[in-house]
């Protein structure tokens, strides 16, 4: 059948041709027989019969059976490679995937962590250590300001201002705010600043290891991680310190506006998904506490 020996001449053109990896090569195979099964069952012979129309019935097709939007992107991505290589080989004059995108998929939430879970992360114990200082203190901040990571890797001194409990920082597009530090980060950053002083630092970095560097991004991470398996058994990542904050303030204020300049988002439709954040908190504080809020036992009220 043409439409087998022209995918086999193409996934063979793929590994030795173009050499691409054995895992690339069964992505493209999965992907590309899904399409192959579909069209020979809609009773396409040939590549070229296959258009527009009839490949978009086939990606919605896959995405009511469970296809995500990312596989059936990547999907989408397999077939205009074939259809690029069939049209250079003379096989076609067309492309059908050209302008498709696959089904939006659902955005997924933030995660957060509740407020008894920050407090259990952040109220422990703290060893008056250089290590110990500075990891509390960077946490204490990344939840009181709601700071971005590379907020806190180009932290500098001057832009903290502790007498006044605020922090300068240069957030995405080079735009600069002015944030709150609550009294908790005060206190860590005021015990980690004089043992900060004793590495030498090389910089102005807020945040530096025991040889005076600036601590980078990746080691900023792996001390947020391993701070969330020591205090709460967890995956913590310092984007979910971020989402706390957020979801905390908006619970708190319920001013998403407020919530949108702390966290620095151009758009505030970015800051909504909070909202959304505060909807489940809200239903299932309603879902605990309302009387008819549930049927138990498939009783009628």
């Amino acid at each position: 059948m043409k439409l087998v020996a022209d995918l086999d001449t193409y996934l063979e053109h793929l590994r030795s041709e173009r050499q691409v990896s054995a895992h690339t090569l069964d992505g493209y195979r999965r992907d590309l027989h899904k399409v192959l099964a579909l069209a020979e069952k809609a009773g396409i012979a040939d590549w070229a019969a296959l258009d527009t129309r009839t490949l978009r019935s086939f990606v919605a097709r896959l995405h009511a059976l469970g296809q995500s939007s990312r596989s059936l992107a990547r999907l989408l991505s397999a077939v205009r490679g074939l259809y690029r290589y069939l049209n250079r080989e003379g096989i076609c004059r067309h492309d059908p995937a050209s302008g498709l995108r696959p089904p939006k998929g659902e955005r997924r939430l933030p995660r957060a962590l509740d407020a008894d879970r920050t407090a259990q992360l952040l109220d422990g114990a703290v060893e008056d250590d250089f290590i110990a200082r500075r990891d509390q203190a960077l946490l204490e901040l990344f939840y009181s300001s709601g700071l971005r990571l590379s907020e806190l890797v180009g932290l500098n001194l001057e832009q903290l201002d502790l007498a006044a409990g605020l922090v300068e920082v240069h957030g995405k597009g080079n735009k600069t705010r002015v944030l709150p530090v609550g009294s908790k980060a005060r206190a860590a950053l005021e015990h980690w600043l004089p043992l900060r002083a004793l590495s030498r630092p090389a910089d102005g970095a807020v945040f530096v290891s025991q040889q005076g560097r600036r601590l980078g991004p990746r080691a900023i991470q792996l001390r947020v991680r391993q701070a969330g398996v020591r205090e709460l058994g967890q995956h913590l990542h310092p984007h979910m310190l971020r989402h706390s904050f957020a979801s905390h303030m908006l619970e708190s204020s319920q001013d998403l506006r407020a919530v949108q300049e702390l966290l620095g988002h151009a758009d505030i439709a970015t800051t909504q998904v909070y909202t959304h954040l505060d909807f489940q908190h809200l239903a299932k504080v309603y879902d605990n506490a309302h009387p008819r809020a549930k049927r138990r036992g498939g009783a009628t009220e």
